[in-house]
C-alpha cells in the first residue's frame, strides 16, 4: 500500500490569500545566530535547538512568534469578516453528509457548530435520499473527549467484512498520526467491553476474521523504523493481551514500514497481505496462506488494488513483462486468486485497462460484481463501470458532468450501488448514487448550495512551456470581464510531488474570500503529481526536482506574459510537499512574487531524513548520504539557501506543533534565520491539529482567515 504524504494545507485549510507592503509589517525579532545556538550545537545549524519540538526553550519561541505575528493578522480589518465567513461555510448544515454504506445503513461523520469533534451517525438510505434525513447518533466524540478528559480527533475506522458489524475506530489526541484504537459494535452502538484495544502508537490493523486482527506496531517500546513506523506484523486474538500476539512477519529497520491488508469481495473471497514498504514508492507484497507467508511475484511499483469477483486488481506504476507479456504503466491488470494462492511467484496477468496518451488512472473502486474507475483525461474527470465479460472485461460511462473532477464516494459490497460525486471550481459539489450493473443514468441525490456568488467568473486551462520545453497545463478561475491589464490579484497553488494529482474542486472559502474580491486563482498541473499517470511523476524524482520548481514557475511567467498579473500581485500557496515548493520558489525567484504561504512545509532538505517521518520519503527526494543527492539540495534546500542581502517577499509561515508527520522542526528553522537575517516574515504554529490546518472546525476556519488576509493585504491593497 502506498503511504501517502498527505497534500495537507490545500482544501483542508481553505487556502489563504493576502497583500501588504512589507512596511506595514512589525520586523521581526532580532534573533542572531550567536543568540540562537550555544556552542555545543555547532555553528552548521544554528538553530537545531527548535528541533527539540515540545522544549520549554523552543516552545518559549513558539509563543512569542504567535504573539508577534497574530495580532498583525487578526487585526487587520478583513480578519474578523473573512474568519466568520469562513467558520459559516465550515459548520454549514447545508454541506453534504459524506454517506458510508455499513452494516445495512448509510453512515456519516459530521462536524458543526453544535459538534466541533463531531460525532458518528447513521440513516437508512431511503431517509439519506430525502430531503432532511433522520440520524441516529452512533459516537460522539465531544461527549467521549469530555468524559475522557481527552481531545479526540476523528481517524476514522476499518469494520471487519463481510459481516460489517465490529469495526476498529482510530482516534487521535489532538489530531497527530499517532492513534489509539479501540472495538466497537454496531449493534449496540458501544465500544466493546473487553474489546480488542491498542494503544496509542503510530500503527495499523485489519481484521483477519471477527476474532483476530493483524496488527503492525511497535510491540517491543521504541521498534520502529527510521521513518518512525512500525515493521513487525503479529496476529492478536479477541481476549489475548498484547505480549500474546502470534508473530507472522517481521521487516527491517532500514524499511519504511509494514502493513496488513485484507481484501474481501462481493462473493466471499477473501485474502490477507503484508506489504513490506522497502521505500515510499517501493513495496514488497506477501500473501498469508496455509503454508505461511509466501512472497508474490509483481514488481516492487505494482500495487494491490482491490479483489473483485475472485480477481486480484494490480495497479501498475512501472512496466511489467511477466511471461514474455509486456503490460505497461499506468495500466491496471487482473489474476485470478486461484492462480496467486497456487503459484504467488508467478503469475499471469490480463489487461483491465490501458491509459490513452492525455490520460491517467485516477482511482479504483469495487461493487459486488463491478470496477469502478475514475481516469483523468487531460486532468478533466472521468468514470467507467467495468463488467466482466467472456474476453474480459467491457465498460461504459457515467454520464457525469465535464470539467470536473469525479470522486468515488463509497461503493457496496453487498450489490452494486456507488456513490459518486462529481465537483468543479464554480459549481457546488453534487452527490450521484449510481448501479454499476445497470448501466443507467446516475442519479442525482443531494447537491450543495453554492457558497459563493460564481456568476461572474469562468474557468479556463491554459499551457505553460517549461524550461525544458514541456507543456503545463493549469487552470484559472478569473472574472469573466477581466481586463488585460496585468494586475489582477492571483494566487497559484501546486503540489507536485508523491502521483498526487491537483484537480478542480469547489471550495467555499476561496469563492467568499478570494474570488467574490475580485481575486484570480490557478491550479497548476506540474511534474511530480500523478495528472498524467507514472511517468509525469517519475520525471521530477530525486535529483531532477528541478524540473518540478521549473514548470511552477513558467505558470507563473505565463500569467504574467498573458497580462493577467505581475510580480507585484502575484502569491503562491502549498503545503507539505507542496510548502517545500513554496520555499525552493521563495529561493530561487524572489522577485517573481509578491506573497509566500508555507504551509506545514518541509524546508530543511539535508536534515528532512532525520526529522519526524522524513525517512520515508527517500524515494520521493532521496538520501542525502548519496552524494549526487547531497549536492543537488545543497544548492536547492529552502533552508540551506536563504542568503543575505536579497529582497525576498514577506512570507506567512505556519504549522502544527503536534505535526508528527512533517513536524513544526521546518517552518520554525526557516522563520528563525529570516530573523537573524533580519528579513519580514509571518508565522504562526498552532499547538493542535497535527499534518492539517486544525483539530477542529474553528481552528482550520481560523488558519484559513489568517492566510486569507495576508494575501488581501500583499495583493490587494
Amino acid at each position: 500500500m502506498k503511504r501517502m504524504l498527505v497534500v495537507a494545507a490545500l482544501a483542508a485549510c481553505g487556502l489563504t490569500f493576502t497583500a501588504a507592503a512589507a512596511t506595514r509589517q512589525p520586523a521581526p525579532p532580532q534573533t542572531t545566530v550567536a543568540q540562537a545556538a550555544p556552542a555545543a550545537q555547532g555553528a552548521a545549524d544554528p538553530f537545531l535547538w527548535l528541533e527539540n519540538k515540545t522544549g520549554a526553550r523552543a516552545m518559549a519561541w513558539v509563543r512569542a512568534q504567535n504573539a508577534r505575528s497574530l495580532p498583525v493578522l487578526e487585526g487587520d480589518a478583513h480578519y474578523q469578516p473573512f474568519y466568520a465567513q469562513a467558520l459559516a461555510i465550515a459548520q454549514s448544515n447545508a454541506r453534504i453528509p459524506s454517506p458510508r454504506f455499513l452494516h445495512g445503513a448509510i453512515y456519516n461523520f459530521w462536524q458543526d457548530a453544535e459538534h466541533v469533534r463531531g460525532v458518528w451517525r447513521r440513516t437508512t438510505l431511503a431517509s439519506y435520499r430525502s430531503e432532511h434525513p433522520q440520524w441516529t447518533t452512533v459516537l460522539d466524540l465531544d461527549a467521549l473527549s469530555g468524559h475522557e478528559h481527552a481531545n479526540w480527533v476523528w481517524k476514522g475506522y476499518r469494520c471487519v467484512e463481510p459481516q460489517e458489524d465490529r469495526c476498529l475506530i482510530s482516534l487521535s489526541d489532538g489530531g497527530e498520526d499517532a492513534v489509539t484504537m479501540r472495538e466497537f459494535d454496531l449493534t449496540t452502538d458501544r465500544f466493546v467491553p473487553n474489546g480488542f484495544v491498542l494503544p496509542r502508537q503510530k500503527q495499523t490493523a485489519a481484521w483477519l476474521g471477527e476474532r483476530s486482527l493483524l496488527v503492525s506496531r511497535a510491540w517491543t517500546p521504541g521498534e520502529e523504523t527510521a521513518s518512525g513506523y512500525a515493521y513487525d506484523v503479529r496476529e492478536l486474538e479477541r481476549g489475548q493481551p498484547l505480549s500474546a500476539a502470534k508473530a507472522i512477519y517481521k521487516g527491517q529497520p532500514s524499511d519504511v514500514s509494514v502493513d496488513p491488508v485484507t481484501l474481501v469481495d462481493g462473493q466471499g473471497h477473501s485474502a490477507a497481505f503484508i506489504d513490506r514498504g522497502v521505500s515510499f514508492f517501493s513495496t514488497e507484497h506477501y500473501l498469508l496462506t496455509p503454508h505461511g507467508v509466501e512472497k508474490v511475484g509483481i514488481p516492487m511499483k505494482v500495487d494491490i488494488a482491490g479483489l473483485i469477483n475472485g480477481e486480484l486488481l494490480l495497479e501498475l506504476n512501472q512496466d511489467w513483462k511477466p511471461a514474455g507479456t509486456a503490460f505497461a504503466q499506468g495500466s491496471l491488470v487482473d489474476v485470478p486468486l486461484s492462480e496467486v494462492y497456487a503459484d504467488p511467484a508467478h503469475l499471469h496477468p490480463r489487461t483491465v485497462y490501458h491509459p490513452g496518451s492525455h490520460e491517467a488512472l485516477d482511482s479504483v473502486a469495487t461493487t459486488r460484481h463491478d470496477l469502478i474507475l475514475t481516469i483523468l483525461d487531460d486532468v478533466r474527470g472521468r468514470a467507467y463501470a467495468y463488467s466482466p465479460s467472456g474476453s474480459g472485461w467491457s465498460r461504459h460511462p457515467l454520464a457525469l458532468p465535464d470539467m470536473s473532477t469525479i470522486r468515488v464516494v463509497d461503493t457496496n459490497l453487498q450489490n452494486d450501488q456507488v456513490f459518486v460525486d462529481a465537483t468543479s471550481f464554480l459549481t457546488p459539489t453534487t452527490l450521484y448514487l449510481a448501479d454499476a450493473a445497470t448501466g443507467g443514468a446516475p442519479a442525482t441525490v443531494k447537491a450543495m448550495p453554492a457558497q459563493f456568488d460564481a456568476s461572474n467568473d469562468v474557468v479556463e486551462q491554459f499551457w505553460a512551456t517549461s524550461t525544458d520545453g514541456t507543456r503545463i497545463p493549469y487552470f484559472i478561475v478569473h472574472p469573466k470581464q477581466m481586463a488585460m491589464d496585468g494586475r489582477h490579484p492571483t494566487v497559484i497553488n501546486a503540489y507536485g510531488g508523491f502521483l498526487i494529482s491537483s484537480t478542480p474542486s469547489y471550495s467555499g472559502t476561496i469563492g467568499k474570500l478570494w474570488l467574490e474580491h475580485g481575486g484570480v486563482y490557478v491550479l497548476a498541473n506540474i511534474r511530480g503529481g500523478g495528472e498524467f499517470g507514472p511517468a509525469w511523476h517519475d520525471a521530477g524524482l530525486t535529483i531532477h526536482r528541478q524540473r518540478i520548481y521549473d514548470d511552477f514557475y513558467a505558470v507563473g511567467r505565463d500569467l504574467v506574459a498573458r497580462h493577467i498579473t505581475d510580480p507585484r500581485h502575484l502569491g503562491i500557496v502549498g503545503g507539505s510537499n507542496g510548502g517545500l515548493l513554496m520555499g525552493v520558489e521563495l529561493t530561487e525567484h524572489p522577485e517573481m512574487w509578491n506573497a509566500v504561504q508555507i504551509e506545514v512545509p518541509l524546508l530543511d532538505m539535508l536534515r528532512y531524513e532525520k526529522i519526524e517521518a522524513g525517512a520515508s520519503w527517500v524515494g520521493e527526494y532521496g538520501s542525502v548520504s548519496d552524494p549526487q543527492v547531497r549536492a543537488f539540495w545543497e544548492k536547492t534546500s529552502p533552508y540551506q539557501n536563504l542568503k543575505s542581502g536579497v529582497a525576498y517577499p514577506e512570507p506567512f509561515i505556519w504549522t502544527d506543533t503536534k505535526d508528527d508527520r512533517v513536524g513544526p522542526e521546518h517552518a520554525r528553522k526557516f522563520a528563525a534565520k529570516l530573523a537573524a537575517m533580519h528579513v519580514p516574515y509571518l508565522y504562526y504554529e498552532n499547538t493542535e491539529g497535527g499534518h492539517a490546518s486544525g483539530a477542529n472546525l474553528k481552528e482550520s476556519a481560523r488558519t484559513a482567515a489568517l492566510g486569507w488576509t495576508y494575501f488581501t493585504r500583499k495583493l490587494v491593497e
